[in-house]
């Protein structure tokens, strides 16, 4: 067995000699113009032809390194792989991992790091699609070492002012790609922090707020007459009027399923992964609501879905407010129609001027307690006060249609 007192005394031009521990590791002594080195050689089993691999200068690295390292390659013999070969594939992919990306593929690779955690499919895209659409043809082929301030400040300007949210969307998403570019140690500032400086002050959110055109609360009997008095009840206009007397959210509603209902019971049952919340939901249902669905229970052996077409998927997002589109319900915001989202904020308006307590409409209409402190106090849902409020709600919303439900 080679040891550190014998490689110290082979001299130059002596015949290399075998390390022992290892078949085929051998200490090179050095040369007059060189160093001593380990080598492995072995038969290639791809080629089956002898090579010799370097491991490395003596002493720069030790025997037991030389042994253990000459190990770990034996074994990728064994397994039918040249070393040699091995190590040079190693090196290209550490060389391409070592790479500065673009900032179009730094974008890609941390919406796949975060795409997983979305709930919301919809929410997914919109993440990503924001900056393919606003950031990306601008500065996407720029390596992100080389992105400046006013390079993010060019790509944010077009919209800074004509779509505030949507620009505040893109800053946020264009420094959550920039910070993983620093966590990566491509760059070691993030130039997206101070892009506010080099643009104009934003509008106050308040004073940008728009709010979805709804129906005015007074004016909602003579809506659902124009809407659903008619001999053409279609699962569209089903699952539009199941919304408003529900007050639920559109998502919630075409994709109400038969297994969340408790027809026995009279309450929909709206699980967390459907919620915007991320929380449960339970919804009294109403009578006209419970008549609602028994006139659909006949359709159920079609598929697992309350309102569908063919049984084979939901509706889809557009149906609704085709509905309303095409029907022109006029809202309480001049020169616009009525919104699907808008019957919320029709309910809401309806409660609070109907003498409702503020915490049972915002129960009925599953809004977040932003305050954690009162979050941590609310353990119940209300459910059962909240029966009157709805059933009142579903008299009113249909007190002018003259129909069997």
């Amino acid at each position: 067995m080679l040891t550190d007192t014998k490689a110290r005394k082979c001299k130059a031009g002596d015949k290399p000699v075998s390390v022992g521990g290892v078949s085929g590791l051998r200490f090179e002594p050095s040369s007059q113009n060189g160093k001593a080195k380990f080598t492995l050689r072995f038969v290639s089993p791809e080629t089956c032809k002898r090579r010799d691999m370097g491991l490395g200068t003596y002493p720069h690295i030790s025997i037991a390194q030389a042994r253990a390292t000459a190990l770990k390659y034996k074994a990728l013999i064994a397994d039918g792989i040249d070393p040699i070969d091995q190590r040079a594939r190693d090196a290209r992919i550490q060389e391409q991992e070592n790479t500065i990306p673009t900032f179009a593929t730094a974008c890609e690779k941390v919406f796949a790091d975060i795409s997983p955690a979305f709930k919301n499919n919809k929410h997914k895209q919109q993440w990503i699609n924001t900056l393919r659409s606003y950031a990306i043809p601008k500065i996407g082929n720029i390596t992100v070492d080389q992105l400046r301030i006013a390079d993010f400040a060019d790509a944010l300007r077009p919209i800074w002012l004509t779509k505030p949210e949507t620009a505040s969307r893109l800053k946020q998403r264009c420094e959550r790609v920039m910070l993983w570019c620093i966590a990566q140690g491509y760059i070691e500032h993030n130039p997206v922090s101070s892009v506010s400086a080099l643009l104009p002050k934003q509008p106050k959110k308040r004073d940008r707020v728009q709010h979805f055109p709804a129906v005015a609360w007074r004016d909602l009997p003579s809506a659902a007459k124009q809407l659903f008095q008619t001999d053409n009840m279609t699962c569209g206009k089903h699952a539009l009027l199941f919304l408003i007397l529900t007050a639920a959210r559109s998502g919630e509603v075409r994709g109400a399923t038969w297994d969340e209902i408790d027809l026995p019971n009279n309450v929909w049952s709206i699980p967390a992964h459907r919620t915007k919340t991320g929380k449960p939901h339970n919804v009294p249902l109403s009578t006209p609501a419970l008549n609602l669905l028994k006139h659909r229970k006949p359709f159920a052996h079609e598929g697992p879905w309350v309102f569908s077409k063919s049984g084979r998927s939901p509706l889809s997002d557009m149906t609704l407010s085709k509905i309303l589109r095409d029907a022109k319900i006029a809202s309480d915001t001049a020169q616009r129609f009525a919104t699907v989202h808008g019957f919320r904020s029709s309910f809401r308006d309806w409660a609070s001027e109907n003498g409702y307590a503020r915490d049972l409409a915002e129960r009925a209409l599953a809004h977040a307690i932003k305050s954690e402190t009162e979050s941590a106090y609310h353990r119940t849902d209300l459910l059962e006060q909240r029966r009157d409020m709805m059933e009142n709600w579903g008299s009113f919303a249909l007190k002018q249609c003259i129909f069997s439900l």
